[in-house]
């Protein structure tokens, strides 16, 4: 496990790949990777456990999980979420 602090807010996506997910902006330069990571911290206050998955050709994608987004009020596309990781799980 690995100490992070990288905080930042995004809108949640929605599309075929995720139900709902977030894009991590600058995620393959914070983690020196562009494969998937495990990551932990908290979404809008809330702890969280995910995997960060790479989208290919840039940031990671977060996926948020139904029960997540229910924890936190927020489920629609567009909605504005902040995240701060924490740590980084090997």
């Amino acid at each position: 496990m690995t100490g992070l602090d990288h905080t930042f807010t995004a809108p949640l996506e929605k599309n075929g790949s995720f139900a709902t997910y977030v894009t991590v902006p600058g995620s393959a330069e914070l983690l020196g990777t562009r494969r998937a990571v495990k990551v932990g911290g908290t979404i809008d206050g809330h702890p969280f456990a995910a995997t960060l998955m790479p989208s290919g050709s840039g940031p990671h994608w977060l996926p948020v999980r139904a029960a997540l987004c229910k924890l936190i009020g927020k489920s629609s596309a567009g909605e504005q979420v902040t995240f701060r990781l924490e740590q980084r799980f090997s």
